[in-house]
C-alpha cells in the first residue's frame, strides 16, 4: 500500500518539482530535454496504484486527497503517453526557436495541473489544479506572441476563468450540502441528487464543464487556441487538457440517479455540438483549425453519451465515455503532431507519411477495426437505439467528411522542397502515439468480460461501422467536385466572425447571432453540405 501511495504522489510531485526547479536558470536551460520524463511516473502509477489507494497531503484541518479510479486511470494512462510523445516532439520542434524557457515553464504548469486533475479526489484540489492547468495552457497559447496568439490567449483565459467561477460556485454549494466536513468529490456527487439546490448546482456544473469542453456556443476558443499554439502544445491541449472537462462531468454528475430533464439538456447540447463542429469545420482550410472543429464535434459526442446516461440513470455511460475519451486523446494528439511532420515533408516522401495519418483519421469516424471503431462500439449501448443513436450516426458520416477535408488541407501544407524529409526526432514520437491509438483500445477491449459487448469482428458489426465511413467518403468526393464553390469562402472568415462574437458574449444573445452570421457566410457548397447532412439524417431517422 505504501509503495502504491508513493507512485500516486510521484505522478504529480515529479512534474511539480521540475516546475519549481525552473527558478534556477541552469536547470531551466536543460529542462526542455527532460520534458518526456515528467509524465513517466504518472504512467507508472496507472499500472501500480491500487483502486482503493488514497493519498492525503496537508494538515488534518485542510488536506488534499488523491486517488485513481477506473475512468481516471484510463484517461491518465492515455494522457501520460501523449505528454511523453509530445515532450519528445517539442525538443526538435523548438530547437531553434526563442523563449524556450517560457515554453517549458508553461508546459510543466499545464502538465502538473492536468495530471493533478485526473488524480484529485476532493473539490479543493480539483479546483486549484484545474486553475493551474488553465494558466499554463494560456501561456502555451500565447507563446508565439503574435496578435492572433494574444487574442486567442485572452479569449482562452477569459472563458476559462468564467468557467472556473461557475464551478467554484457549484463546489461551494455542494460543500454546504455534504454531511460533516468532507470535501471529497464522491460525497459531493452523492449529495447532489437530494440537494434542495440540485437544479442550480447542475446548471452551474454543466455550464462550467461545458465551457471547458467547448460545447456550442462556448466553443469559439478552440479554433483560436489550437491554431495559435505551437504544434506539440496543440496536441496536448486538444488531446489531454480538454479531457479534464469530461472527467469532471463523470465525477460530479449523478449518473446513478435518473435525472431526465438535465440529461436531455446535456444530450441535446452535445449532439448539436457534434453536428455543428462538422458542418463548420468542413469550410476551413487550415489543418489545425479543421482539427479544432473536429474536437468541438467529438467533445459534443462524449457529452451526449453522458447526457443519455443521466436520462437512463446508467452509470455505465461514464465508463463508456472514458473509454471513448481515451481513444480520442491518442488519435487527436497523433493528428496534431502529423501537422508538423507533414509541414517538414516534401512531395517525394509525402504518401508514406500521409497514409498512417489517413488510417487514424478514418478511425475517428469509426472505421472498423481501428481504435475509433472500437470506441464507438463501446458507447453504442448508452446511446440506445433511439434518436440520439441515429444523430450519432449522422455525426460519424460528417466526421469522415471532416477528416477527408483535414487530409486535403494537410496535403496542401507540405514543404515546398520536394526532397524535404521530416527529422526522425519528429517522426518517431508521432508514429509512436499513432500506433498507440490503434493498439491501446484493443488492449483495453481484452479486459472487458466476453459477452459484454458485441463482437467487433462480426460481419454485421463491421458493416454497421463501415457504411457511415463510406457514405462520408462519397459526400466528400461530391463536395470536392465543386471545389470552386468552397474556394469562395476566405480562409478564417468563420474565425473572424466567432472572434467578434466572443467579444460580444458578455452582452448575451451572441450564440444565435454567431450561428446566423456563420450560416450566411457559407458558400453554396457549405449550404449543400448542410442539406445533404439533414437529408441523410432524415433518411436514417425514418429507417
Amino acid at each position: 500500500m505504501m509503495d502504491s501511495r508513493i507512485f500516486l504522489a510521484g505522478a504529480f510531485v515529479v512534474p511539480l518539482g521540475m516546475l519549481l526547479a525552473c527558478v534556477w536558470p541552469r536547470a531551466l536551460d536543460r529542462m526542455l530535454f527532460c520534458l518526456p520524463f515528467a509524465p513517466m511516473p504518472a504512467l507508472a502509477a496507472v499500472f501500480i496504484v491500487a483502486d482503493d489507494s488514497q493519498l492525503l497531503m496537508g494538515s488534518t484541518r485542510l488536506h488534499l486527497s488523491f486517488a485513481l479510479d477506473l475512468p481516471g486511470a484510463l484517461l491518465l494512462g492515455a494522457a501520460a503517453l501523449l505528454w511523453i510523445a509530445s515532450g519528445a516532439y517539442a525538443q526538435p520542434y523548438l530547437r531553434s526557436r526563442p523563449n524556450q524557457g517560457r515554453f517549458v515553464v508553461c508546459w510543466l504548469m499545464t502538465l502538473t495541473g492536468c495530471i493533478g486533475v485526473f488524480l484529485a479526489a476532493d473539490m479543493v484540489g480539483f479546483y486549484f489544479l484545474l486553475a493551474l492547468m488553465t494558466l499554463g495552457a494560456c501561456g502555451l497559447v500565447i507563446y508565439r506572441e503574435t496578435p492572433r496568439a494574444w487574442r486567442a490567449g485572452a479569449i482562452y483565459i477569459g472563458l476559462g476563468l468564467l468557467a472556473e467561477s461557475l464551478l467554484l460556485t457549484a463546489f461551494v454549494m455542494l460543500a454546504a450540502q455534504i454531511p460533516g466536513d468532507s470535501l471529497l468529490i464522491r460525497d459531493a456527487a452523492a449529495a447532489l441528487p437530494i440537494s434542495p439546490h440540485r437544479d442550480l448546482i447542475l446548471a452551474l456544473l454543466i455550464a462550467g464543464f461545458g465551457m471547458k469542453a467547448g460545447l456550442v456556443p462556448f466553443h469559439f476558443w478552440m479554433p483560436l487556441a489550437y491554431r495559435a499554439a505551437p504544434t506539440p502544445a496543440s496536441a496536448v491541449l486538444s488531446g489531454a487538457v480538454v479531457k479534464a472537462s469530461v472527467l469532471g462531468m463523470i465525477r460530479f454528475l449523478p449518473f446513478e440517479s435518473a435525472i431526465a430533464g438535465w440529461g436531455t439538456v446535456l444530450a441535446a447540447a452535445g449532439l448539436f455540438s457534434a453536428i455543428y463542429g462538422v458542418v463548420i469545420g468542413i469550410t476551413q482550410r487550415n489543418p489545425k483549425v479543421v482539427l479544432a472543429y473536429s474536437s468541438v464535434s467529438q467533445m459534443g459526442f462524449m457529452v451526449a453519451v453522458l447526457g443519455m446516461g443521466m436520462i437512463a440513470g446508467d452509470g455505465r455511460a461514464a465508463l463508456a465515455t472514458a473509454f471513448y475519451a481515451t481513444n480520442h486523446i491518442l488519435v487527436k494528439g497523433a493528428l496534431f503532431l502529423s501537422v508538423g511532420v507533414i509541414a517538414a515533408t516534401g512531395r517525394k516522401y509525402l504518401w508514406p507519411t500521409l497514409l498512417p495519418t489517413a488510417l487514424i483519421a478514418f478511425g475517428l469516424g469509426g472505421l472498423p477495426l481501428t481504435g475509433g471503431g472500437l470506441a464507438k462500439l463501446v458507447v453504442d449501448g448508452p446511446l440506445g437505439d433511439g434518436t440520439a443513436n441515429k444523430i450519432a450516426t449522422v455525426s460519424a458520416v460528417g466526421t469522415t467528411v471532416l477528416m477527408l477535408q483535414f487530409l486535403r488541407s494537410l496535403r496542401n501544407s507540405m514543404s515546398h522542397d520536394p526532397e524535404a524529409k521530416a527529422a526522425a526526432a519528429l517522426v518517431v514520437p508521432w508514429l509512436a502515439i499513432a500506433a498507440g491509438s490503434i493498439i491501446m483500445p484493443w488492449t483495453l477491449l481484452m479486459a472487458i468480460p466476453r459477452g459484454t459487448l458485441p463482437d467487433p469482428l462480426a460481419p454485421a458489426m463491421v458493416w454497421k461501422a463501415l457504411w457511415p465511413v463510406l457514405v462520408g467518403a462519397a459526400l466528400a468526393i461530391a463536395l470536392w467536385q465543386r471545389a470552386r464553390w468552397l474556394e469562395r469562402m476566405p480562409q478564417g472568415e468563420i474565425m473572424v466572425a466567432e472572434s467578434r462574437t466572443a467579444k460580444g458574449a458578455a452582452a448575451c444573445g451572441s450564440a444565435v447571432e454567431r450561428m446566423d452570421r456563420a450560416l450566411r457566410s457559407w458558400p453554396v457548397a457549405g449550404v449543400s453540405l448542410l442539406i445533404l447532412v439533414i437529408a441523410l439524417g432524415a433518411a436514417v431517422l425514418v429507417r
